[in-house]
């Protein structure tokens, strides 16, 4: 089974499986559970039918555009390519890709059909994933009327931005939140950070970012352990730390804040799934998210 499915009526199988040829993908006959048997399950799906039959089998299954699959929409005459969700997540090239076959992509997301990269294109283009995806309505608005900037920074290094930056970091599945002790030495953090991975069966590769509280900025040796993983870490103010839900009690509450490593690895997580939840490490804490 691949990642990308075909769903059509039975009278259509011949124009499905000319479509799934091309792009390497399954073909299934619709069913009245079909989107609900697939939509969790493929990264991908093109129905050829009726627009409206798929919107209404896909609207009470709407989740999340972040996880959410790509969802085009064929007309049955074979002559057009409508993204209906996720056209910032796939389907957008997904319709630009039955374009090899003659079909016409009917692109309406405000940023593409205007000839302009989304945050989430420029993501899905340089192999990252969006940090603060709350900042893309923003951004991606900006974008429209104006040329906007694109920075690359190179660590280790320090960035502070705000809620209407979007923050591009490498791929990878968990979020590590990190506190330390005042005059943290970079050895310290690196092994605690270590020794915690190793315990939970995580690879250094599959971690996209690390985090901490600004009040930590001035803890060179937190940066330097980070950088020395080859890590990302990035620095949450206190809103930020405080509006997570989840997390246990900590002796941070005296700085004003809910925690450090816990909330900090919640804040940068995707699921807001603690993996482990906070665990000292010498002079260090750590705790992790998915």
């Amino acid at each position: 089974m691949t990642g990308t499915v075909v769903i059509t009526f039975p009278y259509s199988k011949d124009e499905a499986e000319r479509i799934a040829e091309f792009l390497g993908a399954d073909v299934l006959e619709y069913s009245a559970e079909i989107f609900d048997q697939v939509f969790s399950r493929k990264k991908r799906i093109v129905a050829l039918m009726s627009m409206g039959i798929v919107v209404r089998k896909i609207a009470p299954l709407l989740d999340d555009k972040w996880t959410d699959p790509a969802v085009v929409v064929v007309s049955p005459d074979l002559r057009f390519a409508v993204p209906v969700l996720g056209g910032h997540h796939g389907a957008n090239e997904l319709a630009k890709e039955l374009a090899g076959i003659g079909l016409v992509p009917v692109i309406t997301t405000a940023t593409e059909s205007r000839g302009r990269d989304s945050v989430e294109t420029i993501a899905d283009r340089t192999g990252t994933d969006v940090l603060n995806r709350d900042s893309t309505r923003e951004v991606n608005a900006a974008i429209l009327t104006s040329d906007i900037p694109v920075h690359a920074v190179q660590g280790p290094a320090i960035v502070l931005a705000g809620p209407d930056v979007s923050v591009l970091v490498a791929k990878g599945t968990y979020s590590v939140g990190v506190g330390c002790r005042k005059g943290i030495r970079a050895d310290e953090v690196a092994l605690a950070v270590e020794e915690a991975l190793a315990e939970n069966g995580i690879e250094m590769g599959e971690v996209f970012v690390y985090a901490t509280t600004t009040k930590k900025l001035g803890e060179t040796g937190l940066v330097e352990g980070v950088g020395a993983l080859s890590g990302n870490l990035i620095f949450l103010d206190d809103d930020t730390i405080n509006a997570q839900a989840g997390t246990g009690p900590s002796r941070a509450t005296r700085l004003g804040l809910l925690g450090v490593a816990e909330p900090c690895a919640l804040a940068t997580s995707r699921t807001k799934t603690l993996v482990m939840g906070k665990k000292v490490f010498g002079r260090v804490t750590v705790a992790i998210a998915r």
